[in-house]
């Protein structure tokens, strides 16, 4: 299955001054099996899982120098570790804090070894180690199947391809776009779990499909006794369940369990936050780049980690959304602006973590909001998503009064258009725009 890691991993084993590679990322999206697939282009490929085999734990006691680690793993696996021939892969290093604290000296003292760090807690083992492996480490992050993901993993890649190389720049022809529509209707009811992905791929039963989403929800739960000495499970599940409801609205902490106390559920949603689950979209006043230095931190909202996870959470009826037409599930409530700022974040540079934001007028009773603002280059660009074929778009017209330098997209089930200075870009195409020359 085609991930768009697969072309940073590319990249990264020609590079002459390689840094060890971190990836990072919620779990259950696909990490480890994209790193699985990348070790195939080597000549030898060694695995060692820190949470499976906490055994490995002793080889790096003591000294933390490579070239004395190197050979007890390869003893331990039973395949050689020499540089340029081999890819050496620690999944779920969190487990293990010394082999995560090693990582900076493998590219000082082997730099020729090609070595990838992986876990779905990295987040919290980080925080612990000061001055973590600046300078010798680089990240990529990790997300749910995007959409031209989706497509690849459907046999679409001609379709992908086209939609790549036309959509932002003219309509597409209305047979395709109606195709893409039909895609985008599952993949916005499925969401971008791989294993859900490939049951849909393998079997076509989307009803089947529910039940893995179940599963895998249950399991996330499960995985926040992981969280305990953080924060109460109670807690964890309550601002889960709250991140899905307040979807689309900005998050109040007071709506969060109604009668219970809210004291502790901003570090709780921080955890969420870090472990990959949830993303805040901050407030921004959009006056200039970057847009991160304009924000009013107390004013966010949140994301769940996937559009299939939220519909579970949310309590849609999956049996009503499968039969509706692509403009009314678009118009389902936050599902299609929960989608694009999903696949803003997915198609948003692998190295950069996710940074997502959105505009209120800050006039007293204004209700005019922008659903997303991105820059690209020195102009900035207000979003708003949109069901219908028609609407003056007061919102979006207001913020781009507000500055002559913005400029305004309407993202909806529409074909690419022009709207008098507004460009029109189908959901489906709202991955391509965050590295667009528009």
């Amino acid at each position: 299955m085609f991930r768009k890691i697969d072309e940073v991993f590319r990249d990264w084993k020609k590079q002459k001054d390689r840094k060890v590679l971190l990836v990072r990322g919620a779990r259950q999206v696909g990490k480890t099996f994209s790193i699985r697939e990348f070790g195939k282009t080597f000549k030898h490929f060694v695995e060692i899982n820190c949470e499976r085999d906490p055994e490995v734990s002793v080889f790096f006691e003591g000294s933390l120098d490579p070239g004395r680690i190197c050979p007890k793993l390869a003893v331990y696996s039973g395949k050689p570790i020499t540089p340029d021939q081999t890819l050496l892969f620690f999944d779920e290093i969190q487990a293990c804090p010394a082999a995560l604290r090693s990582l900076r000296f493998f590219h000082e003292q082997m730099p020729h070894l090609h070595v990838i760090a992986a876990g779905s807690l990295l987040e919290f083992a980080l925080e612990e180690i000061p001055s973590f492996g600046v300078g010798r480490i680089s990240s990529v992050f990790m997300y749910p199947i995007s959409f031209l993901e989706f497509l690849q993993a459907m046999d679409e890649k001609h379709l992908a391809d086209l939609m790549k190389d036309s959509i932002l720049r003219q309509p597409i022809n209305a047979v395709f776009h109606s195709k893409l529509l039909d895609y985008l209707r599952i993949h916005m009811i499925l969401g971008g779990m791989p294993e859900v992905v490939e049951s849909y791929r393998n079997s076509g039963d989307i009803l089947g499909c529910q039940n893995i989403l179940d599963d895998l929800l249950l399991t996330i739960r499960d995985d926040f006794a992981k969280y305990k000495k953080r924060a109460p499970v109670i807690k964890l599940n309550e601002v889960m369940n709250a991140v899905a409801l307040q979807a689309g609205a900005k998050f109040k902490y007071a709506n969060v369990a109604p009668g219970s106390s809210s004291a502790g559920m901003k570090d709780v949603l921080d955890l969420l936050v870090r472990a990959g689950l949830a993303y805040k979209v901050f407030h921004t006043s959009a006056h200039g780049i970057p847009l991160g230095g304009r924000i009013d931190s107390q004013k966010f909202k949140v994301l769940p980690l996937d559009s299939g996870l939220y519909q579970r959470m949310a309590g849609l009826t999956l049996s009503d959304i499968i039969i509706k037409e692509p403009l009314r599930l678009v118009n389902e409530g936050p599902l299609a602006e929960l989608y694009a700022g999903l696949q803003l974040i997915a198609g948003g540079p692998a190295n950069m973590p996710p940074n997502l934001y959105y505009w209120h007028r800050e006039a007293r009773a204004s209700n005019a909001e922008v659903d997303y603002v991105i820059s690209l280059g020195k102009t900035i660009f207000g979003i708003e998503v949109k069901a219908a074929t028609s609407g003056r778009m007061q919102s979006l017209r207001r913020f781009l009064e507000e500055d002559n330098q913005r400029r305004g997209i309407r993202v909806s089930h529409e074909n690419s258009a022009m709207i008098n200075d507004i460009r029109v870009v189908p959901l489906y195409a709202t991955e391509l725009l965050p590295q667009a020359v528009l």
